[in-house]
């Protein structure tokens, strides 16, 4: 059976299909177009491009598709919480009800996080545990979230926040410390790159507010840092350093014995990922950590088969 998914997030275009009968996974997926020096793309901007790119991106992903798809799968919104809503979602949301429209099936909306944690899971050929309790940390330009992910019936995983950073999310402090750096939106890549030439064996100290990590204040230090001359693969160095010591205390603190499941763009930062080399620390397969169609395929696989 063929499963379609969707995804329009502040990031990306992608889409996604499923095909159950042999177990493939075909992706694909375009970034919005960002100019030099700037953070991103406002929402009616990101809702534009999105309509611009997602013809050729569905177009790409459903080449080697010759039977029916069965159900679609779109995330809607940023998180399964009240209120939660961005309209960049709309693109997707709006191309898979056209196509559920046309082709009578069903369609299956969830969350942009979900999205993520079933991407992560279904690269590494674990989806089995959203049958059992396990903690996830997202983190990604809009959230640095500590999870309890539950069974759910009707979502197939209830996630329930434990700890998120209290202003900035980790993606974020990397981008604006990233463009202040010269580097191109988003910066991760990039960051990772310059940070890998730079030694590091300071001590870290997470500031916290409530007990959760606090990450404007490392912002104005870096822009400090660099108007003294601090040498560049420093000041990204210190930025990754700072950000795994935040997500090692989260964990420490909410999930010292459990598997944790790490999902979303910044997880993919191999500097940050070698600190975190226990076995129950589960990462996502490379490619399937920034934003993605994969895990919306996958929900309206799930749903569809109960």
């Amino acid at each position: 059976m063929i499963y379609l998914g969707f995804d329009t997030s502040n990031y990306t275009t992608s889409a996604a299909v499923f095909d159950t009968d042999t177990g493939k996974m075909y992706r694909a997926g375009k970034l919005l177009p960002v100019g030099p020096g700037e953070l991103g793309v406002r929402q009616s901007d990101a809702l534009f491009h999105h309509t611009v790119q997602l013809p050729e991106i569905t177009e790409t992903v459903m080449a080697d598709v010759h039977e029916n798809i069965r159900a679609v799968g779109v995330s809607s919104r940023p998180r399964n919480i009240e209120g939660s809503y961005m309209p960049c979602f709309l693109a997707g949301v709006t191309a898979a009800e056209i196509i559920s429209s046309v082709n009578n099936i069903q369609i299956f909306k969830t969350s942009h996080q979900i999205g993520h944690i079933l991407a992560a899971l279904f690269s590494i050929d674990r989806l089995e545990l959203i049958n059992e309790p396990f903690y996830a940390l997202h983190v990604s330009g809009g959230t640095t979230d500590m999870l309890l992910c539950t069974p759910d019936e009707d979502e197939k995983i209830c996630c329930e926040l434990v700890s998120a950073s209290a202003d900035l999310k980790a993606g974020q402090l990397i981008d604006r410390v990233g463009v202040m750096l010269g580097l191109q939106f988003p910066c991760g890549p990039e960051l990772e790159k310059l940070a890998a030439t730079a030694s590091y064996n300071k001590k870290i100290n997470v500031a916290k507010k409530d007990g959760n990590p606090c990450f404007s204040g490392i912002e104005n230090l870096c822009k400090k840092m660099i108007e003294t001359g601090e040498p560049k693969e420093e000041v990204a160095r210190f930025v990754l350093e700072y950000i795994k010591t935040a997500i090692l205390e989260m964990v420490n603190t909410h999930a010292k014995t459990e598997t944790v499941v790490f999902a979303g763009g910044v997880m993919s930062n191999e500097i940050i990922k070698s600190y975190f080399d226990n076995k129950r620390f589960l990462f996502a397969a490379p490619g399937f950590s920034s934003d993605n169609a994969v895990g919306t395929a996958v929900y309206a696989y799930l749903k569809d088969n109960k």
